[in-house]
């Protein structure tokens, strides 16, 4: 198994349509294609759905160590809306040690605008991962 294996289980992210690009140590990039049921009643991308393209890539760049860590706090800001194309999250480990880990997260669109920043924060519940980590 490796970690993208492993993430083909959330099945919430699964069923918003996000795709998990690439993994590396510390980092990962998702897409997702903003369909009609993205949208919200202002008939732009709803923002939850942002969120959880960013908490995919979040989740699977602060596990590539191939151990358990959960989020415990999150923070999105919102810049630009957008009803139509790919949107991409990019994330980047910036602090781990012992227990606790930082990443963030950038969310764009196809032409590389910032849509997004996401920065989360999670806690190592020491568990092991089946898969070998990213180095």
């Amino acid at each position: 198994m490796t970690v993208k294996d492993f993430f083909k289980n959330d099945r919430f992210a699964e069923g918003a349509g996000i795709e998990l690009l690439e993994v590396g140590n510390g980092t990962a990039r998702a897409r997702m294609e903003i369909t009609p049921q993205h949208l919200n009643g202002g008939g732009v991308c709803q923002g939850g759905a942002i969120f959880t393209l960013a908490d995919l890539a979040f989740a699977a760049a602060v596990n590539s160590h191939a151990r358990l860590i959960l989020s415990i706090s999150s923070n999105i800001y919102f810049y630009k809306a957008e009803s139509s194309g790919f949107l991409y999250a990019d994330a980047r480990e910036t602090f781990n040690r012992g227990k606790i880990s930082s990443i963030e997260v950038k969310v764009t669109n196809e032409a590389g605008d910032l849509i997004a920043s996401f920065t989360g924060m999670g806690y190592n519940k020491g568990t092991e991962l089946p898969f070998e980590p990213i180095t």
